[in-house]
């Protein structure tokens, strides 16, 4: 091919330019927050009218512009997450989304109302569902009193080794029985100041920090929750060998079973929650463990919160009424009448009608 073939040729073209690029679109945060704002201020304006007063203070016409302005925000949120604007207005709106969709959709249950849910339904259910690990708990707490019984009725000694020092008050193997039943079961009342600012807020620390750790040790396999339900088995079969070797027995039951059927029934049953725990860790079924924690762990912990009120009621039964009552038959009649109103409650409260 000649030169001027190759001139005569036709010549391949330049390709050709680029396309420009689109304008980019270009949202400002300040231009996007002036012109949605005041939308973002009227829902939180309605939902701190309902967070404060509930949804029935509002009139018709604003329950009707709640679930438009907060549809509004949703969209705003979605716009922003799309736009990247600054990081602040982003926590802000979805902070306020969450509440307004709390304040739309979640049951309008206040503080009352929730407490009386758990008190009427919720707590009963869960100690009834609860039944095998409070017989369990209740079992080893009686196995801790025969042996401490047992042990402490031939020795005295052993009484020092299973109760502390806080607890035993000066009583122990040189205790005789005037002194017991003039000091202690038939002591005077010492007015309400002491019973209620010392005695009582002694013993419910003290009480709840044992049923708080029974229950909390049982994330431990349960190991712990048992050996401090026998623990306390065993305090208290000591307590009664040496009031039994003193021929106190009846009058020292009769003492104790004004708080005691209270007091060792919340004992029991945050050992009970505890044991609960304990068998979702380990034998979760189907699920993972942390699933069945997630499962049953509040159902636990409703056990264990029940159980502190008891103790505090425990406390005040301790406190007050425990002197005041000064006949053995009498404190069994309230011992028995609390127990039966306890197992009343449990057995019967928030069952579903037929």
């Amino acid at each position: 091919m000649t030169l001027q073939d190759l001139a005569a040729a036709p010549q391949l073209s330049d390709p050709p330019a680029a396309a420009p690029p689109a304008p980019a679109i270009v949202l400002k945060s300040g231009e996007f927050r002036r012109a949605r704002e005041a939308t973002w201020r009227e829902l939180e304006r309605l939902i701190d009218t309902v967070e404060k007063r509930g949804m029935c203070s509002l009139s018709p016409d604003q329950l009707q512009q709640l679930p438009l302005l907060y549809r509004a925000t949703l969209s705003s949120l979605s716009v922003a997450r799309a736009i990247a604007l600054d990081r602040h207005l982003l926590l802000y709106l979805e902070n306020l989304a969450l509440r307004a969709f709390l304040a739309i959709y979640s049951p309008p249950t206040g503080f009352l109302d929730a407490a009386g849910q758990f008190l009427r339904r919720d707590l009963p259910a869960a100690v009834r569902g609860a039944r095998w690990h409070f017989a369990i708990a209740l079992a080893t707490l009686m196995i801790g009193l025969a042996v401490g019984f047992w042990l402490t009725v031939s020795d005295e000694g052993w009484f020092s080794t299973f109760v502390p020092s806080a607890l035993s008050d000066g009583r122990g193997a040189a205790s005789t029985h005037e002194s017991l039943l003039k000091s202690e079961i038939f002591a005077p009342w010492p007015g309400p100041a002491v019973s209620l600012g010392i005695v009582a807020n002694f013993l419910f620390s003290h009480n709840t920090i044992v049923g708080i750790l029974t229950f909390s040790l049982g994330l431990m396999a349960g190991v712990p929750t048992i050996l401090l339900l026998a623990y306390q088995g065993l305090t208290l079969g000591a307590f009664i060998a040496l009031h039994y070797n003193r021929g106190l027995t009846a009058d020292f039951l009769g003492w104790i079973s004004i708080h005691g059927v209270t007091e060792i029934s919340a004992i029991v049953l945050c050992g009970a929650a505890g044991l609960l725990i304990a068998e979702k860790i380990l034998f979760p079924d189907r699920y993972s463990r942390a699933d069945s924690l997630a499962i049953y762990g509040p159902r636990a912990a409703e056990i264990a919160v029940g159980a502190v009120l008891m103790l505090f009621v425990a406390a005040i039964l301790e406190g007050v009424f425990r002197q005041l009552i000064a006949s053995t038959p009498w404190r069994f009649a309230v011992g028995g009448a609390t127990g039966l109103a306890w197992l009343a409650y449990y057995t019967q409260v928030g069952r579903a009608k037929p």
